[in-house]
């Protein structure tokens, strides 16, 4: 015996699929086989298929629909990122994670996100800019605040174009909404805190708008390492930019 686990029926499914996307057999638009040929093609029964299929459905790698013709059946779509933002939500509820490990996690992200925004040439901050508007509106309570503040952070991310990122970023939106509302429920005097944060935020959206993306990669990191500093939470190491 080798020590390793026997891969469960329904795995062989989602290895065979992966296998074939790999090997370019399978494409976004393309069906899959209907369940009755695959469970017979790995000698597997029809509920693991259709068990592997709800996987892949969930994963958003696959849309099914039910029924006959060529509209039914299973067919792989390119959309993981719902997939991925919601699989990261269900572990940060399910653990929680460090604050100082979401904390390098964001520094590294958003860093990233706003130097390739920055040198893109045809950056676009329009969602950026809107929220920014949005965060001067007056009497918005914390929550409000810190609500768009996420939202303004994902913005930025997604304009940048890396769907992974953006994934990542929303799937940890809770844990950071989270995060930091305790913090600004720590600090003496909030309405100061929230017009340095409005500063901040502009300066970073105007030095991607000039592309600067070593000024807007600075701001970021400084804006982000300062909250959690002020609200005696966590910062990163040395203020190391770096996710580990």
């Amino acid at each position: 015996m080798d020590g390793q686990a026997t891969p469960r029926a329904w795995e062989l499914v989602l290895a065979r699929v992966e296998a074939d996307l790999r090997a370019g057999r399978l494409a976004p638009g393309d069906r899959l086989a209907p369940e009755r040929e695959l469970a017979a093609q790995l000698g597997v029964g029809r509920s693991s298929v259709r068990e592997a299929l709800r996987v892949l459905e969930v994963l958003g790698l696959l849309r099914t629909a039910t029924g006959s013709g060529p509209t039914s059946g299973a067919m792989i779509v390119a959309a993981p990122r719902g997939g991925l933002s919601a699989l990261l939500r269900l572990q940060v509820a399910a653990t929680g994670f460090p604050v100082a490990d979401v904390v390098r996690t964001r520094i590294a992200l958003e860093t990233a996100a706003v130097e390739v925004l920055a040198g893109a040439p045809d950056r676009d901050t329009a969602s950026a800019r809107a929220v920014l508007d949005a965060m001067d509106a007056e009497g918005l309570s914390v929550e409000e605040f810190l609500a768009l503040d996420a939202q303004l952070h994902l913005a930025l991310t997604e304009a940048s174009g890396n769907v992974v990122a953006a994934a990542m970023m929303e799937g940890m939106r809770t844990a950071i909404e989270s995060y930091v509302v305790a913090g600004a429920q720590a600090m003496d005097d909030w309405t100061a805190t929230a017009a340095r944060l409005r500063v901040e935020h502009r300066r970073i959206v105007e030095a991607v708008e000039a592309g600067d993306g070593e000024t807007a990669h600075r701001l970021v990191r400084d804006h982000i390492a300062r909250y959690y500093a002020d609200a005696g939470l966590a910062h990163p190491r040395n203020g190391e930019d770096t996710a580990w």
